[in-house]
């Protein structure tokens, strides 16, 4: 199994840090899944509260039992944890005259039906990788819709680097040689409230976001 991170516990539940590349969930064809491997390795069964795709990295909350994932369940659907993340885009998000910040509204199709989706936007900074034009944005979740932000950002004209499910294939192969190789987005802040009040937790960006992000830099790349 990858390795995975605990970077807070009590007696509801257990966050970690999902490394890139490892399923949350098991299923037909996947061997290695976050929720069978984990519950090997603690003794005994956690249950999921959310997920984050197989190729997104970083915070997830798992609980200890039914009860408490209930509880945390309800919590992250009425917005009572925080959650934000940063990408590598190709281009920048069209919303606004003001390109650098925004609010993604457009919906998505999520369990069967079009539900509405709300990701707000901040770019960190922008650079060039080849003739390629990538942004670093940091984005906060509204709703808490399937691929969400993969999705919003792809129908903004700013597919994530790297995304071969909703992104710019053909510039995907070019990145690709250029050496961006892996979906570039984590999970990278929450803020949980917890009894004795609200915590926040982060954690770096993966290691080939921050490969990506020197890609830029050395290429003239602002911030």
């Amino acid at each position: 199994m990858l390795p995975v991170s605990i970077l807070f516990e009590d007696n509801e539940l257990l966050l970690i840090n999902k490394p890139f590349g490892l399923p949350v969930q098991g299923g037909a064809g996947i061997s290695h899944s976050l929720d069978q491997e984990l519950s090997a390795s603690l003794g005994y069964k956690i249950h999921l509260v959310h997920r984050l795709d197989k190729d997104t990295s970083g915070l997830m909350i798992v609980a200890k039992n039914a009860q408490s994932a209930a509880k945390w369940t309800k919590l992250i659907s009425s917005r009572g944890v925080k959650k934000e993340y940063q990408a590598i885009c190709i281009g920048l998000p069209t919303v606004s005259k003001n390109s650098g910040s925004g609010t993604l509204t457009t919906s998505v199709i999520a369990h069967g039906r079009e539900q509405e989706a709300r990701t707000d936007f901040t770019l960190i900074s922008s650079g060039k990788v080849g003739d390629i034009q990538l942004s670093h944005l940091s984005l906060k979740l509204g709703t808490g819709r399937m691929h969400q932000i993969r999705i919003q950002l792809a129908s903004s004209g700013a597919p994530i680097a790297a995304d071969d499910q909703h992104g710019n294939f053909k510039l995907n192969k070019n990145l690709r040689k250029l050496g961006i190789k892996k979906l570039c987005l984590a999970a990278v802040k929450l803020t949980l409230p917890l009894s004795d009040g609200e915590k926040v937790f982060e954690v770096p960006l993966p290691d080939h976001m921050k490969e990506a992000l020197l890609l830029m830099q050395g290429d003239g790349g602002a911030g």
